[in-house]
């Protein structure tokens, strides 16, 4: 990973603290999930999900919209996958 990878990728992990306990949750057991190295194509997504307001993502991530955007899709279904019994949250 080079140091520019690193630096984004820390980046998104800080903007994954949200106010809204539910979001946090949620993006706390993602970033317990990946690698030390961040997926490249999970990367502009996810910076499009962290761009938005805590309640409109809760609505995305609680099932009650879709998004339109199929990138985004498969993020929040990746997102919203069930904690496995070593993931303490």
């Amino acid at each position: 990973m080079t140091e520019a990878q690193r630096i984004r990728s820390e980046k998104l992990r800080w903007a994954s603290r949200r106010a809204l306990l539910e979001n946090d949750l949620l993006l706390q057991r993602f970033w317990q999930r990946q690698s030390t190295e961040l997926d490249e194509t999970l990367v502009g997504p996810l910076e499009r999900l962290l761009a938005m307001d805590d309640h409109d993502l809760w609505a995305l991530l609680s099932g009650r919209c879709a998004s339109t955007d199929p990138e985004l899709g498969k993020l929040v279904d990746l997102l919203r996958q069930p904690a496995t019994p070593s993931e303490d949250l």
